[in-house]
């Protein structure tokens, strides 16, 4: 009798301590184990991630991070590991965590606009990608991939089409580069092209003259105005004479894009530069900021004028006035002049 009633009690204990045995695994697979108090918190796991660096981000949100580590063994995680950007949602598990972090890579949002030079692009892309700056700069000065897809050192910046593009956020330098190709192909419709060439124009250039109207005028409801001046002095023969196209032959030759220069003087007008418009005729080699939208349709869908020149319209500010006489030109010159003088702007 003795006997079996030790031989009750030990099956009794085996099976308690089976069944704490088994709550514990259980919790440790589905219990919660999050601790902070909005409803989701993001992780971005770097491609490279090691369990020991998966660890560290996820330390602030989880409650216990031993039994993260257990599962994620268990689960074959640990070996696993995928970068990305992760949402971890408020009282997930451990196993509800583990199956996000390996399948639920969420993009991001990457957007970029009006930028010089493709280091700077590159500065911008890598404030929202994993890519740094230095691999990006790398893939984008890529002279054989630049031949091999029809751009040069001039016209590389053309390339990249601004706008708001969904990438998922451990995309490499490589990635991002194939996917602005097919972005910039995929806009260059048949109808596109052949407004174009109707222009005379190869995409080049007008991304060329497009970035010249970027710069001419804030006012995207006034580009189309100021590409037919540049079309029709480019059909005349006349030197476009841009302005913005000098500052950025400064720029370009002093290596200084933050320079700021409010009015062009008549000797900057003489600085030796294929850039230069009042030395060149035609559109530059490439183009002198990443231009717009809005500015490459003004260009493939001019306002049909005669127009020859513009000034500022400092009574309508962001505006211009535009005339088709050098002599009216002249007279339109004359308050942006005075206004100039008056607010004593030298350079």
């Amino acid at each position: 009798m003795h006997l079996k009633r030790v031989l009750w009690a030990t099956a009794v204990l085996g099976l308690v301590i089976c069944g704490v045995i088994a709550y514990q695994i259980y919790s440790a697979i589905f219990s919660p184990n999050t601790q902070f108090n909005n409803d989701e918190a993001y992780v971005f796991i770097p491609s490279d991630a090691t369990m020991a660096d998966v660890k560290v981000l996820l330390e602030p949100l989880v409650k216990n991070i031993s039994t993260f580590e257990s599962v994620a063994e268990r689960k074959g995680y640990s070996g696993n590991i995928k970068g990305g950007k992760y949402a971890i949602m408020k009282g997930m598990s451990n196993n509800d965590m583990i199956n996000t972090l390996r399948s639920r890579n969420i993009p991001v949002k990457v957007s970029f606009n009006n930028q010089e030079s493709v280091a700077a692009l590159a500065g911008r892309i890598a404030q929202q990608i994993e890519a740094d700056s230095v691999s990006l700069l790398k893939a984008f000065n890529d002279a054989e991939y630049l031949d091999r897809n029809g751009f040069d050192d001039d016209t590389k910046l053309g390339m990249y089409l601004p706008n708001t593009y969904e990438f998922f956020w451990n995309t490499n330098a490589d990635g991002f580069r194939s996917r602005m190709l097919k972005e910039y192909q995929k806009y260059w419709t048949a109808e596109r092209l052949d407004k174009a060439q109707k222009q005379k124009m190869t995409p080049a250039q007008v991304i060329s003259l497009a970035a010249i109207v970027q710069k001419e005028t804030v006012k995207s409801d006034e580009r189309a105005r100021v590409a037919g001046v540049y079309l029709n002095r480019i059909k005349k023969g006349i030197l476009l004479q841009a302005d913005p196209t000098v500052i950025y032959a400064i720029k370009k030759e002093t290596g200084n894009y933050d320079t700021i220069i409010k009015r062009v003087l008549y000797r900057d007008l003489e600085i030796e530069s294929p850039y230069n418009t009042y030395k060149n005729k035609g559109v530059p080699p490439g183009p002198i900021t990443m231009p717009d939208i809005s500015s490459i349709e003004a260009v493939l869908n001019p306002e049909n004028h005669k127009y020859l020149y513009f000034v500022a319209d400092v009574s309508n500010f962001g505006y211009h006035m535009f005339a088709e006489t050098l002599a009216q030109h002249n007279r339109n010159k004359v308050q942006y002049v005075r206004w100039l003088n008056q607010k004593n702007v030298r350079r």
